[in-house]
């Protein structure tokens, strides 16, 4: 984002299944600072209470037991090899977790801080519907965050994430756009032409679909596989038997999604009339592995010569993929604000 002048409230949340990042102005204007938690957490004996003081994990005691939160999470969960906890799964609230509402409130709380004016505005982000899982429950996601923030005193408006990403992405072309989210969860794919929606839906596959189909392939735990993802994988140099099996998955994955975006764009393509070529913005944690961008424009240019039905400028990736969604949220915030 720009820097901007003059301090304006207004806060962005980007829900992620794998993290939440808060995006605010700094105090003197001047530019953006965000924050970030890992959404996972992991239930611990009491027992290991003086442990984690001493190692300043963050942690909370609920029910007679300790709940780790954040990152220190998920180093738990592959010190005693144990899948870590997470309170979203797939993209939305996870149904098998009972305690989800309840943690992710304290994660929210620890991201976004209080309101710094009364009823202060906060973007979240929130997925499309996915197209290939009608079973997905977008609405209660929507509304849990939506009570959350209200308790934590901010006016909550849910955004759709990959619009977020053409606000932050795309104030050059006067917000036009096609952008992609691989995130944890699902991938979240929007068009806009100068602010105005064509089209959006997600599908059902992230970040965690690789690391657990690459964990059923190699014999491993799909929070080893997400660690040894997270610690770098070049997609053009697999280094051993798991980092191969990542590649082809999140190779399969880039396809998946750019097949998807053509079928749906087809759909609504007679009452969208693009006057002119737009960018195509990559974005979400996924996208960092090392080639992957090299790997995403191969597989357009394939999927372009049996005819890829938007036109596109140019490629590009967001410039900074895991907070590209929360500014892009926050420009909607401050100018809700601006009035």
């Amino acid at each position: 984002m720009a820097k901007l002048a003059g301090y304006n409230p207004g806060c962005g949340l980007d829900v992620g299944t794998m993290n939440l990042v808060a995006a605010r102005q700094t105090g003197d204007g001047q530019s953006v600072e965000t924050k970030r938690i890992r959404d996972a957490f992991i239930d611990l004996d009491l027992e290991a209470k003086k442990t984690l003081r001493l190692s300043k994990v963050d942690y909370v005691e609920k029910d007679g037991q300790l709940i780790v939160l954040g990152d220190s999470a998920l180093n738990m969960a592959n010190l005693f090899k144990r899948e870590v906890r997470r309170p979203l799964s797939r993209g939305v609230i996870s149904a098998g977790e009972l305690d989800a509402q309840q943690i992710l409130s304290l994660l929210i709380s620890n991201v976004v801080g209080e309101p710094v004016t009364p009823k202060e505005h906060c973007f979240y982000s929130v997925p499309a519907a996915p197209v290939d899982d009608e079973n997905q429950d977008i609405i209660y996601h929507q509304e849990v965050f939506r009570k959350i923030l209200a308790e934590l005193g901010y006016t909550p408006h849910p955004m759709n994430e990959a619009m977020a990403i053409i606000y932050s992405q795309c104030a050059e072309e006067n917000f036009s756009g096609l952008a992609v989210s691989f995130g944890s969860g699902m991938g979240n794919i929007a068009l806009a032409y100068q602010t105005v929606k064509g089209m959006d839906f997600s599908v059902a596959r992230g970040g965690d679909w690789i690391d657990t189909h690459a964990a059923k392939a190699t014999g491993s735990t799909s929070a080893r596989m997400c660690t040894i993802k997270e610690k770098g994988v070049d997609l053009a140099k697999p280094k051993n038997r798991d980092e191969e099996a990542l590649a082809l998955y999140i190779r399969s994955l880039i396809k998946y999604v750019l097949e998807n975006i053509a079928i749906q764009f087809k759909k609504v393509q007679s009452s969208l009339d693009l006057p002119e070529p737009i960018p195509f913005i990559v974005s979400g944690g996924t996208s960092r592995a090392g080639g992957f961008m090299e790997v995403f424009t191969e597989e357009f240019e394939a999927v372009k010569k049996r005819g890829f039905p938007i036109r596109i400028s140019e490629i590009r990736s967001a410039k900074d993929p895991m907070t590209a969604v929360a500014e892009g949220l926050l420009v909607l915030a401050m100018e809700e604000h601006a009035g």
